[in-house]
């Protein structure tokens, strides 16, 4: 029996977050092989605003929650990294003393954590930091596939009809958008091939597909152990990796659509050049949000037609993408998704008194 409860993750440092309806689950994995697991209830936006989860509107408003709770998962097993590092640092010194024939430095906090059932749970990120990591992370989206991309095309069309770099782009023609596409799936192809070159990420990127095959498993109804997630692709057609390359191929006929109504009926008729191309560039902003919105309606049907073939030839894209940012497992990355995973699911109330072994439990602060 093929289960139904929509559940999530994402990959964080040396584990997998899982997310539930109204559950958040963290598991990382520590240099001594135990799983240290941060539990956590999430309240979505979706219950106190009821309006937000109308179709087409929901799907920016859950890009913006999935923001929020992978810096907070990022957070906690970035800390949890460095503590054991710390605390690998203190050893080593206090070996070198050792071997030296001298009293190595007390340190009260190894002390206290010395047990893993001990451990004291890492300060989570406030408000106002996660607030800053927002700001920072839009802004620097806002410029790279948006300001950036449009820019590019407008130089790119300038230089072919020989007029001045600084002349406004040609907004009416589908063709322009097209290219303003290909230069957004550019950026966005080439971030994540460099950043898949870095050892770290890498090993986020095992740990992703991890979750994927972990979801899987639960999704066919198997019962959640190694051996059944082993099997499954590291693909998943609800990935957020396929819902942000759906953004930039649905943005390209949106907007080439929008644009020369705009142009027409909203858009100052004053302005030329540079700053047109400015004023241009910054209404797309806005209509991020309906293309999301749609975005992720299409992501979450597709995820439940697996088998519809025409939706199978749609998300060859997000396939093809995904072969980067999602590398094969070994076992152990694989134990770590679905500690996470039956967690969110016990705490949903989908699973009743999983086995966890090796793991130490922190209560969400």
């Amino acid at each position: 029996m093929k289960n139904s409860l929509d559940v999530g993750g994402q990959a964080v440092i040396e584990g997998v977050m899982m997310r539930g309806p109204r559950s958040m689950v963290i598991a990382v994995r520590r240099p001594d092989s135990s799983i240290i697991v941060k539990d956590g209830q999430w309240v979505p936006l979706f219950e106190r605003m009821p309006w937000l989860k109308l179709p087409f509107i929901r799907g920016a408003v859950v890009m913006v929650e999935a923001l929020i709770n992978g810096m907070q998962a990022l957070s906690f097993s970035a800390e949890v990294s460095m503590d054991d590092e710390k605390k690998a640092a203190e050893a080593a010194e206090a070996a070198e003393a050792e071997e030296a024939g001298v009293d190595a430095p007390v340190n009260l906090h190894a002390k206290a954590t010395e047990d893993d059932a001990d451990f004291i749970a890492p300060d989570p990120m406030t408000k106002g930091a996660i607030a800053l990591s927002l700001i920072f992370s839009l802004g620097l989206g806002v410029g790279l596939f948006i300001y950036l991309p449009h820019a590019g095309a407008a130089v790119i069309f300038n230089l072919v009809e020989g007029l001045p770099l600084s002349s406004e782009a040609p907004v009416e023609a589908p063709l322009f958008h097209l290219v303003v596409g290909i230069i957004k799936m550019t950026i966005f192809v080439c971030y994540v091939l460099a950043i898949r070159q870095m050892n770290d990420i890498y090993r986020v990127f095992q740990y992703h597909g991890a979750e994927h095959k972990s979801i899987h498993a639960y999704e066919a109804g198997e019962e959640l152990t190694v051996e059944n997630a082993r099997k499954w692709p590291t693909y998943h057609p609800r990935c957020g990796t396929s819902f942000l390359v759906f953004v930039i191929l649905i943005s390209i006929g949106f907007f080439a659509a929008v644009f020369p109504l705009l142009q027409a009926y909203l858009l100052p008729s004053n302005l030329s050049g540079a700053l047109l191309n400015l004023v241009q560039a910054s209404v797309k902003i806005p209509l991020m949000i309906p293309i999301a919105g749609l975005s992720y309606e299409f992501i979450k049907w597709a995820g439940r037609q697996k088998e519809n073939r025409v939706l199978c030839w749609l998300g060859i894209p997000g396939r093809m993408v995904q072969k980067i940012t999602t590398v094969e497992p070994d076992d152990d990355q694989l134990e770590v998704a679905l500690v996470s995973l039956k967690r969110a699911l016990e705490h949903e109330g989908a699973l009743d008194a999983p086995d966890y072994r090796n793991c130490t439990f922190v209560p969400a602060a």
